[in-house]
């Protein structure tokens, strides 16, 4: 479906594992401060002096996290990095350096990997993260990435999941179930194209969906702009398994009760119209889809006036007592239990 760009083909077992290591971190370069060694030695140094550090570890694995027959190598590498970062930004920290671990079987040539660190390398200069160490190695089939983030914050910006109170309101930045419709329109092409090769796919409905699904953003902007605007949140979480599985963490570790509404929930148009294609319910997506990458908050409902013009967030519900439970208010004004239908990892097939 998406054409080799390098048709070349370099077996790894010619560079062997330092000399690929040596090619494929040539145009790593260091821009924090607080890196006082990167790659080149046993373990890299790191001096945050009084800040804390920050860190998250994801894996990636073909055929569950990714499918390397729509997902080009140049957008997974740049995709690990952010759904790294966001679990950084999540914790309203900065963050500042990763590490990078490949496993990867002897189907993929250099040139893959070139495609994967390219990815890699232009979500670090984006982010202005350093990348510090990591690790290759043979895998038995297909590929696997670890990827490593740390990040540094002062002790009194740190927010945790467990700090929302009765009556803070729950926000959202940006838009909802993007994502995952960018990945049904995918799943559909893929069965479109195994049927009839010689279909191409015409995808220009969809545009806006694929890039959420193949080349998400995190969203570090956030900590900045809630910084200016003087407010900090109470509790926080990225949205990566969907927004029903992120409150019920929210609400589990803060002890208390939701009220979700519907009529607030951002959506894009775009996927209003692609969800009546698929004859899916709009709703059902927004709360469910995962790999949005947003960040949804607790906040005081005193800091309503300081965020409610501004675009990149949106109120869609607020924090009850625990006793009252976790629901969503749909636009008829019918309360539902709010249940946990995000991914799951560890669900058998």
């Amino acid at each position: 479906m998406l054409e080799d760009k390098n048709p070349q083909k370099t077996s790894l077992s010619q560079l062997g594992e330092f000399g690929l290591i040596d090619h494929l971190t040539k145009d790593f370069d260091v821009k924090q401060p607080s890196t006082i060694k990167s790659i080149g030695d046993d373990a890299a140094v790191l001096d945050f002096a009084a800040k804390k550090v920050v860190v998250s570890t994801d894996l990636l694995i073909e055929g569950v996290h990714f499918d390397l027959a729509y997902m080009p190598l140049r957008h997974l590498g740049y995709k690990a990095v952010v759904v790294n970062l966001s679990d950084i930004a999540a914790m309203n920290a900065k963050p500042t350096q990763i590490t990078v671990s490949v496993a990867v079987s002897n189907r993929f040539p250099l040139e893959a990997l070139e495609e994967l660190f390219d990815g890699i390398t232009l979500a670090s200069k984006a982010y202005n993260v350093d990348v510090i160490g990591g690790d290759t190695t043979s895998s038995q089939k297909g590929l696997i990435i670890s990827i490593t983030a740390i990040g540094e914050a002062d002790e009194n910006e740190i927010v945790y999941r467990n700090g929302a109170k009765q009556g803070d309101l729950l926000v959202v930045t940006g838009d909802l179930g993007s994502a995952y419709m960018g990945l049904q329109v995918l799943e559909r092409e893929k069965q479109v194209f195994q049927v009839n090769p010689n279909n191409q796919p015409d995808l220009d409905n969809y545009t806006y969906l694929i890039e959420r699904q193949l080349k998400p953003e995190a969203r570090t902007d956030i900590r900045e702009l809630l910084e200016k605007l003087a407010v900090k949140p109470t509790a926080m979480i990225d949205i990566s398994d969907g927004l029903s599985s992120e409150i019920i963490h929210i609400c589990k570790k803060s002890n208390v009760g939701c009220n979700l509404y519907e009529e607030k929930l951002p959506v894009d148009p775009q996927l209003i119209n692609v969800c009546e294609e698929f004859n899916i319910d709009s709703t059902t997506v927004a709360i469910n889809g995962g790999e949005d990458y947003e960040l949804l908050f607790a906040i005081a409902i005193e800091d309503y006036d300081k965020i409610k013009a501004n675009p990149n967030m949106t109120v869609i519900g607020h924090l009850t007592q625990e006793s009252e439970g976790i629901h969503l208010i749909t636009r008829a004004n019918t309360k539902i239990p709010l249940k946990a239908r995000g991914w799951n990892a560890l669900e058998a097939e």
